[in-house]
């Protein structure tokens, strides 16, 4: 993966309505990489995320150049790492980065992952189970600051 800093991407995110100016939520759970507001350089796993709901589903669309002033976290891969982090944040654990990006712990993965946090399987077994799971991407924004580097394009329905 290469470094996104300075780089401008597409950017995918798959919802139930339009949404021309992301925010930062606080909602009930915690998320991968803890509160923010998510997006994927995947346009179709943008639109299964979309597909999922069932009154409206909508992928918006918007450019972003990150600028070298964010604090940044790159996962380049699924890793111990990146595991760590994950079983942190969805515990409640938050962290100091602006944006985060790095792969999904998609529903199935999720599942894995809550499995490793309850002891119900080792490391070494929840490492055996993720690396059948086709590849996901997510980059989310947990400031102002890095909400500041979007640009909307547009937004489509997909029903």
């Amino acid at each position: 993966m290469e470094n996104i800093t300075n780089n401008t991407l597409t950017i995918y995110h798959g919802g139930d309505e339009f949404i021309t100016n992301p925010e930062i939520r606080i909602g009930k759970y915690t998320k991968d990489f803890y509160w923010g507001f998510y997006f994927t350089i995947l346009p179709e796993q943008a639109e299964r995320l979309a597909l999922r709901n069932i009154r409206k589903s909508v992928v918006s669309v918007y450019n972003c150049t990150i600028s070298a002033q964010l604090n940044v976290k790159q996962f380049e891969k699924m890793s111990d790492e990146w595991l760590d982090f994950i079983v942190m944040c969805r515990n409640g654990g938050s962290h100091g980065y602006d944006l985060v990006e790095g792969p999904m712990a998609d529903d199935t993965i999720y599942n894995y992952v809550q499995d490793f946090v309850e002891g119900k399987i080792s490391r070494n077994a929840f490492w055996e189970l993720a690396r059948f799971r086709y590849p996901t991407h997510q980059i989310s924004f947990h400031t102002a600051r890095a909400l500041a580097c979007l640009t909307y394009e547009r937004s489509y329905n997909l029903r």
